[in-house]
């Protein structure tokens, strides 16, 4: 049954927390077994040799490895864990864990603590009931974990239980990537090679290693758990398959930037403490366009730690709204006409100097350089809209993409008014305006520092330079960054390598940055076709995209198609990413999960209308039958009484449709269900399953308005959106 009086925040059992007078920098990182906690606790010996393998990748050797294990163990038990787990990051999106005791027998029946360099390196899990898409059949159930040093080991306190986690990659017996992470770290290898490799040939010989960061800006809904637990819809799917649309919503444009409520902002101040103990930099907080969204970003970090902590925010943020009687939707769509959530995903290439290869620098040689970059970046992006494209296909983002709230599924690059000024200029060879933001001489070396603020930003663009990085604004708001950010490495990579290349064919007699500005200008001309800088919402530039020849695939089952496509093989392959078995099976895991998901939301809606709307609308039904009567039997069949009568109709209207409805869907699913092949029956559900499911919201919809509230047993939108 649904709440009927829902009770407002100051009658909860609860106690909303006041700010804490503490300063962050006190605790911040405390339960994490960082660079400084190392020094700490290690010889400096071993400390030199763990750097080693930190930074540059450097084996472990035993010795190292035990007295690595033998300082975590200490540090984590002084913090009270009793387990410790290899924290991993399966191709579920989510992440798994299996916890061990420390503890261990001796020969005399004593219990004594004992991590060893074998534990912390490598675990086996029983890996039989995580998905592979082929790698592996299920009765094969060994999977390996390692330890990947370059991401801290940290504590999670949950309950009762202190756990010590160690992030890990999974690996299967024979050595395929079963996770996300280890074709991320392979991909972070990629880039690194060939950027070093495009400084070394512009003759910048100070840095020595060039990684990609990445800023993840998390989307989120935050509802009453009340109302959670009484839709089943939220419950098993994330996001609500009935509900008609409330009189207020965002119409007004009074949520975006507004006064955060108290509740939320203690939730809020409750997430980021736990956060900052973990050494994630939780930097911004702020309600979202949409009721009760809200929106956390971080500092730009390392790829592979930035994954790492958008996994343990999302965690981290689920764990908190529990104990504040809340409940969090990451989904990208779970109200409909309420606008979605994403996950802005902000990319750039830094080296170990602290230099961002995406900043305008202040010499002719920097701003060459830079140039170079931002071609190459653009230049994968054109190549591989398709794979990109491909790379936010879900069930949950097919909602969201295109839908006048978030990006187009075509893939195009924005650059802002300057930028494509001074590229403009660039490609003509000559210039336009004498001015400081002039091309002069190479075309290069007066070139403005580009401000983040130096012109518009354009919310409609997929994929927009904001000044000194890249938004890659169509990820989904509940997927995991680590595939869109593997992509993105190694697409980049190969384009990094052939600008490169180009460079050196053209360098005679030494001229590297007449070269590069000679490339510069050919490829300025080459990617035109993926430069937009207009509303990617609007059917004009969807005529203009197919007169280009970008690709516009509209559905997932349509756009997962690429990852598995020649093209893509091809360069996973070559960068050491991902072998071909690997990249189908990325395929044919992302493909099984959007069949699911869909199966899933099907069924329950089914069964909602079938035990929920249906009976409460008979219910509704039969008592305007009984009052329609009842005044007929004092007044007679009077004039007077017409609109009763029509009432009556409308809804016994409604839910004559409302079960017809309800049958042709499942009997839909049934015949989604009794296709063997995976594409086909992807293609149904997608194009047949989702269309049944539309018609029969609108009509169960349509029942809402009319049936009494306090008859109606699922929470409203209403209800639901504005939190006390």
């Amino acid at each position: 049954m649904k709440v009927k009086n829902p009770i407002t925040a100051s009658e909860r059992s609860y106690v909303i927390l006041k700010e804490k007078n503490v300063q962050i920098s006190k605790y911040f990182g405390e339960d994490t077994f960082s660079l400084r906690v190392m020094q700490e606790k290690l010889a400096k010996g071993t400390y030199r040799r763990i750097l080693a393998t930190i930074t540059e990748g450097r084996k472990l050797d035993e010795e190292t490895a035990n007295s690595v294990a033998h300082a975590i163990k200490e540090w984590a038990i002084e913090k009270g864990a009793t387990h410790y787990c290899h924290w991993f990051q399966p191709m579920t999106g989510s992440t798994a864990e299996k916890h061990d005791s420390f503890i261990e027998f001796t020969d005399t029946g004593e219990v004594i603590e004992r991590f060893t360099g074998k534990q912390l390196i490598q675990g086996e899990p029983d890996a039989s009931s995580f998905p592979s898409g082929g790698l592996r059949t299920t009765f094969e159930a060994r999977g390996y974990t390692a330890w990947d040093p370059t991401s801290p080991a940290f504590i999670i306190k949950n309950g009762l239980g202190t756990t010590l986690c160690i992030p890990s990659i999974f690996i299967s017996y024979t050595g395929e990537a079963l996770d996300k992470k280890t074709p991320l770290l392979r991909s972070i290898s990629a880039i690194n090679k060939s950027a070093m490799g495009l400084l070394r040939l512009l003759g910048n010989t100070e840095p020595k290693k060039v990684f990609a960061t990445l800023g993840a800006e998390q989307e989120y809904f935050l509802i009453d758990q009340d109302y959670f637990f009484n839709r089943q819809d939220l419950v098993l799917g994330g996001r609500t398959l009935l509900g008609a649309t409330p009189p207020k919503g965002q119409q007004l444009e009074d949520q975006y930037f507004g006064a955060i409520k108290e509740r939320v902002l203690s939730f809020m101040h409750d997430v980021e403490e736990e956060l900052y103990k973990l050494g994630i930099p939780a930097k911004t907080r702020h309600n979202e366009v949409a009721p009760s969204q809200f929106e956390i970003a971080p500092i730009y970090e390392e790829a592979n730690l930035a994954a790492d902590h958008n996994q343990l925010v999302m965690e981290t943020m689920k764990r908190v709204s529990a104990s504040h009687k809340l409940r969090l939707l990451f989904h990208e769509k779970p109200f409909a006409g309420i606008n979605g959530s994403g996950k802005h995903l902000n990319w750039a290439l830094s080296d170990d100097l602290g230099n961002n290869m995406l900043n305008p620098g202040k010499t002719p040689h920097d701003n060459i350089q830079f140039l170079v970059f931002l071609m190459a970046t653009i230049r994968a992006v054109y190549v591989h809209a398709d794979l990109l494209r491909a790379s936010v296909a879900s069930a949950g983002n097919d909602h969201r993409l295109g839908a006048n709230e978030a990006p187009p599924a075509i893939i195009s690059v924005f650059l802002g008014e300057q930028l494509t000024r001074i590229l403009d200029d660039i490609e003509k060879g000559k210039v336009t305006k004498a001015t400081d933001e002039a091309i002069i001489d190479l075309g290069v070396s007066k070139l403005p520092v580009l401000s983040k603020d130096s012109t518009d930003r354009n919310r409609t663009s997929p994929f927009a330079f904001t000044g000194n990085k890249f938004e890659f604004r169509a990820v989904g708001s509940s997927q995991s960054i680590s595939f869109p950010a593997t992509i993105l490495n190694t697409i980049v990579a190969e384009s990094i390598d052939i600008l490169a290349g180009r460079i050196k064919a053209k360098a005679k007699g030494g001229k590297v940055a007449q070269a590069a500005l000679d490339v510069v200008k050919e490829e300025i001309g080459f990617v035109r076709p993926i430069l937009f800088m207009g509303d990617n919402y609007t059917k004009e530039w969807e005529r203009e995209a197919a007169k280009r020849g970008l690709p516009n695939k509209k559905t997932s089952p349509e756009a997962m198609k690429d990852i598995k496509s020649d093209k893509a093989i091809k360069v996973f392959s070559a960068y050491g990413v991902l072998s071909p078995v690997e990249v189908r099976s990325r395929y044919h895991v992302r493909l099984e999960r959007y069949i699911k998901e869909v199966d899933i939301e099907a069924a329950t809606l089914c069964g909602m209308v079938q035990s929920q709307v249906l009976p409460a609308a008979l219910s509704y039904q039969k008592s305007v039958a009984k009052a329609l009567k009842s005044a007929m039997d004092v007044i007679g069949d009077a004039k007077e009484l017409k609109p009763q009568k029509e009432l009556l109709k409308t809804v016994a209207g409604l839910v004559s449709d409302t079960q017809k409805l309800a049958c042709e869907l499942k009997k839909t699913l049934d015949k989604a269900n009794a296709i063997a092949d995976e594409e086909k029956k992807a293609a149904f559900i997608c194009a047949e399953v989702r269309k049944a499911m539309g018609s029969l919201r609108e009509k169960a919809d349509s029942l809402e308005l009319y049936v009494d509230n306090e008859c109606w047993p699922i929470p409203k939108y209403w209800e639901m959106l504005f939190i006390s």
